[in-house]
């Protein structure tokens, strides 16, 4: 265990925040960690009549555009469902009935606190998308098989993206 002996905020933005802490060990090393802290999220594996709902959206860090499930993060400490819920409807127009929460993962554990709630919905209404002001991408229906073969080439490598077409195609190989 690591017990936090000084903490410096480095920088305090809109999405996220660093800080720098000073740290000792279990056994009295004294050391530094890095920490972006981040509100979390939420992502949704959409699935009807055998497909899974992607979205392509350039991302400026990565400077390509990503295939990715539906997902977005939290404002506050905003319940997870209802992250989902709200982007899901946002970004696709699709409001689910129900949602099951699959797993939460930690994208990155060595330098955030980021947890993402992966939920599974196959039951939709209607609703009307509203994105944000800079927010441009496109949403399409893939085969759940051709969705693991495009991971197994290469063309989705998100990570909770990945994870959630995985988690649905093992439970579905089950079924």
């Amino acid at each position: 265990m690591e017990k936090t002996v000084d903490s410096v905020k480095i920088y305090d933005g809109r999405v996220l925040c660093v800080r720098r802490d000073e740290i000792v060990t279990s056994d009295g090393k004294k050391a530094w960690r890095e920490v972006v802290h981040h509100n979390g999220g939420a992502a949704v594996v959409a699935f009807r009549d055998g497909k899974i709902l992607l979205e392509k959206q350039f991302r400026y860090p990565y400077g390509e555009e990503i295939l990715e499930i539906p997902a977005g993060k939290r404002e506050g400490d905003e319940d997870f469902a209802l992250t989902a819920k709200r982007e899901l409807e946002e970004e696709t127009g699709l409001i689910p009935l129900r949602l099951r929460e699959l797993f939460r993962l930690y994208p990155s554990p060595g330098y955030t606190d980021e947890i993402i709630a992966v939920y599974y919905a196959d039951e939709f209404a209607e609703g009307k998308t509203c994105f944000d002001e800079t927010e441009e991408l496109t949403s399409f229906w893939v085969d759940l098989g051709e969705a693991c073969r495009m991971i197994a080439g290469g063309e989705i490598r998100d990570a909770k993206t990945v994870a959630g077409i995985l988690s649905v195609a093992a439970e579905r190989s089950r079924v």
